[in-house]
């Protein structure tokens, strides 16, 4: 699963971006992947290991909808999280 968002544009400020991603590691569990920045500039990452995918993806959402009220904007969605006793 992978979304990627961007405040909106304003000459006041500049285009910022946000970005999570989930990847599986190599030993079972998932890294949720977060990469911050100002668009056209390198962003800090940071990674958070999670043992399942489950808690993992109420991680995404979680923080998805934290940038969401700070005013950043879905521009891209890859993937869905799996739907509950799925």
């Amino acid at each position: 699963m992978r979304i990627y968002m961007q405040t909106l544009h304003s000459p006041e400020q500049p285009l910022r971006y946000y970005h999570l991603h989930l990847q599986p590691d190599l030993l079972g569990g998932w890294s949720l992947v977060r990469e911050t920045g100002i668009q056209g500039t390198r962003g800090q990452v940071t990674k958070e290991h999670f043992e399942g995918r489950e808690e993992a993806e109420r991680t995404l959402i979680k923080r998805r909808d934290m940038q969401l009220k700070r005013g950043y904007r879905v521009v891209f969605r890859e993937g869905a999280p799996r739907e509950s006793g799925s």
